[in-house]
């Protein structure tokens, strides 16, 4: 019978700081379980979640002199780099640019059951809707909403100051709101 090795999360975070693979191994079978299932929530993509969780532990490798116990827990501080990676992903122009180049067949399965059998606001007539609003609260409101673009990137494409994005975005909604009442 062989005896299973356990840490406490000090002796555990000296070894990786001195590199120590045993170590290294015993936080991967440990921990990536649940690291795993906070990535899978963020990204909802089995595939891509395996990619982050990669990127996540290599992370902890290389940053492990970063943590601070006096900050939190190891696991915590686990957490926090891998809810950030999953987000950074998420955000990320490629995956913005995968997600809108996807083919039709690609996203059937992402439809609602109910889309189907109660359409609402949401799925039919918003478009219809949105032609009320001014051409420059619409553009916005199509990139932002419609296309994925977050302001920063509206700000770029349409050459205006960000605060003036967020400002027509805002009285957009404001406005879009009071249309569909």
């Amino acid at each position: 019978m062989g005896t299973t090795l356990t840490y406490t999360e000090q002796e555990l975070v000296s070894l990786l700081r001195n590199r120590d693979n045993k170590a290294y191994a015993y936080l991967y079978d440990n921990y990536a379980s649940a690291l795993y299932s906070i990535i899978l929530q963020v990204v909802n993509d089995t595939e891509l979640a395996s990619d982050v969780m990669q990127e996540v532990f290599v992370n902890i490798w290389r940053r492990i002199e970063q943590y601070d116990p006096a900050k939190g827990r190891l696991f915590t501080w686990m957490m926090n780099i891998a809810r950030n990676a999953s987000i950074d992903t998420l955000r990320s122009r490629s995956y913005q640019n995968s997600r809108k180049n996807q083919s039709i067949q690609d996203n059937v399965d992402t439809l609602q059951v109910n889309d189907v059998i109660q359409p609402g606001v949401d799925t039919i007539g918003l478009r219809k809707v949105l032609e009320k609003l001014k051409e420059e609260q619409r553009i916005l409101i199509e990139l932002a909403y419609f296309k994925g673009y977050t302001h920063e990137e509206i700000a770029e494409l349409q050459k205006m100051p960000l605060g003036t994005v967020k400002t027509r975005i805002r009285n957009a909604l404001i406005q879009l709101r009071g249309l569909l009442k």
